[in-house]
């Protein structure tokens, strides 16, 4: 099994982000295809336990090594999706 790098943990942190983005323009474009609703219940929850995840990985990389700019940039995407996901809840 490879180990995480900075690099792998900031693509995985866009596409994460990018994934909820899109979950939210499908829903403010009113996009309602069946295919793409089961995509969008089958990915939520382990979109949701990987955004924790890698946050955390993330930030760990940040502080543990001199960080790269790539790897701020998906961070900090990944607080503002985990704000904007988890808000949605309350």
């Amino acid at each position: 099994m490879k180990t995480f790098t900075e690099k792998r943990v900031a693509i995985l942190s866009f596409i994460i982000a990018g994934y909820f983005l899109l979950i939210y323009l499908l829903h403010l474009f009113e996009i309602d295809l069946v295919l793409i609703g089961v995509f969008r219940e089958l990915l939520s929850i382990p979109f949701l336990l990987a955004q924790i995840v890698f946050l955390f990985l993330g930030t760990r990389f940040l502080i543990k090594k001199k960080f790269q700019i790539l790897t701020l940039l998906g961070v900090l995407l990944l607080i503002i999706s985990s704000i904007f996901t988890f808000g949605s809840f309350f």
